[in-house]
């Protein structure tokens, strides 16, 4: 994303440094529950949950070698950790950390996504009621049709995003899975109760069953449920363009006082928030495309 449309709460969850701390996280979990299931000595547990740390620079240097990036990281944590690292990343495979953390990191973000979509639902609301009296021209075909309020108009919006709220709610537990199931996802090498344990102490729901790899129909029914809400943004934004054309200007876009909308004609005041949020919003529509096509390439290859 580029960063001036970035939100930095959500950059920060996509970081390498957020990305391997959910690892180590899980890694420590696992550990956890396997001295407790006797499989693996306490103190070597104790161990790993004390000394596992690691160094993004130094992870990125040894995957120059490896060519593999879970195996970059087990070495450099298994440095710092020293003896017990032997039972660092016991019975388990590298999918099971790896997908467990994207399932993480996706609720994180989407419950940053649902709580600015709720604001935006209750903001809808007030200016609904508000406007509800609010005579303006009704369109079909972009011309006069019938008169309607302004306030009718925004009801339309709000009902649609209260759907999309129902829709990313169900998305979000949708792709909250925790799969550690080891190599194939047969849990020939680790124990089903490890997989349950990590799940509940993460806040996910425990995978019915994976090819060691998390089913990929889940992160495609999410992203199809990002798609439909950047449709929806899109149709807002769309209409507080047309509304804000010169000759129809029924509608504007808030615009500071020190803002300018252009830099050869000082009269012009652009609706620069609603072009952006539609150009964001073709963007996530034709990335969405994209990443079902990878979703399906994934199961293939598992």
């Amino acid at each position: 994303m580029i960063p001036r449309y970035n939100r930095p709460e959500i950059e920060k969850i996509w970081s390498l440094e957020n990305k391997f701390t959910i690892w180590t996280e899980i890694e420590c979990l696992i550990a956890e529950k396997q001295a407790m299931l006797g499989i693996i000595p306490k103190k070597a547990a104790k161990e790993i949950r004390k000394k596992a740390k690691f160094n993004v620079k130094e992870i990125e240097k040894i995957e120059k070698e490896t060519k593999h990036d879970v195996v970059a990281y087990i070495n450099n944590v298994s440095k710092y950790i020293g003896k017990s690292s032997k039972y660092f990343h016991f019975g388990v495979t590298s999918s099971d950390i790896i997908d467990t953390s994207f399932s993480l990191q996706l609720k994180q973000t989407s419950e940053i996504i649902r709580k600015i979509l709720v604001e935006c639902i209750k903001s809808l609301k007030i200016k609904s009621r508000k406007y509800k009296d609010t005579l303006m021209i009704g369109r079909s075909h972009g011309v006069h049709a019938e008169p309607i309020t302004f306030g009718l108009k925004l009801s339309s919006f709000y009902f649609e995003f209260k759907r999309n709220l129902e829709r990313i709610d169900q998305a979000i537990n949708e792709i909250s899975v925790c799969a550690i199931s080891g190599p194939v996802g047969t849990f020939n090498s680790i124990d089903p109760r490890i997989q349950d344990y990590v799940a509940k102490k993460l806040k996910l729901n425990s995978e019915d069953i994976s090819t060691q790899v998390i089913p990929r129909d889940r992160h495609a029914y999410f992203f199809s449920v990002l798609g439909i809400l950047a449709s929806s943004i899109e149709r807002f934004a769309v209409e507080i363009r047309n509304l804000q054309k010169t000759e129809v200007l029924e509608v504007e876009e808030s615009f500071s006082s020190n803002q300018k909308g252009s830099s050869a004609m000082p009269h012009k005041r652009n609706p620069v928030l609603s072009e952006n949020l539609t150009g964001i919003s073709r963007y996530i529509r034709s990335g969405n495309s994209f990443i079902r096509k990878c979703c399906t390439l994934a199961r293939k290859r598992y």
